[in-house]
């Protein structure tokens, strides 16, 4: 896996850009491999692989698990685009509550590499998108946990202005304000 490694504004958050080899018939791409992985410093086990299928202006999250759940997530979009995000939440960071987004699409094969002190979303911007992640831990319903997608302290500029959220995420999303310093928000 030939990949070119970015480091983001936001530390600990990467951008994978794998070699894509295309000819008359379409193209090939490796999307992990942990070995070649690991000569470039990402040395992750990941243990679940998931993926889901949304449709345009839905947004996903922002989602994490906490303590014994943290993961450690893969995220590409293998059909159509998304406005991928994430928000640091680690109390304490000079980055905690602020944002970092980049578009994710079947076209620039671009993935995102996000640790487990980062809240992760997404909005849909195709009229399908399909999204794929690895992630380094289970999903733990225990310890899943989520921050509001439109809060306020955080102030995403999301793409979108009449967003699809699911009853959970509009019902569950805390906000940064009155959820920092508890010991189960940060990841």
């Amino acid at each position: 896996m030939d990949v070119d490694v970015s480091q983001t504004e936001m530390p600990g958050v990467l951008v994978l850009v794998p070699q894509v080899f295309t000819d008359e018939r379409g193209f090939f791409t490796e999307t992990y491999h942990k070995g070649k992985l690991a000569e470039k410093g990402i040395a992750l086990d990941f243990v679940q692989d998931n993926h889901a299928r949304s449709r345009r202006n839905v947004i996903r999250g922002f989602h994490y698990q906490a303590g014994t759940g943290a993961q450690w997530r893969l995220i590409r979009c293998t059909v159509g685009e998304v406005w991928d995000v994430v928000v640091n939440i680690k109390f304490g960071s000079p980055h905690f509550g602020k944002w970092f987004a980049v578009k994710l699409s079947s076209d620039n094969r671009k993935q995102l590499l996000i640790p487990p002190e980062f809240a992760h979303g997404y909005a849909v911007l195709s009229e399908d998108a399909e999204v794929q992640y690895k992630c380094t831990a289970h999903h733990q319903p225990g310890v899943e946990r989520c921050l509001a997608w439109n809060d306020p302290d955080v102030a995403v500029t999301w793409p979108i202005s009449d967003p699809i959220v699911s009853n959970k995420d509009r019902s569950s999303g805390q906000s940064l304000k009155n959820y920092a310093g508890r010991p189960d928000f940060v990841a």
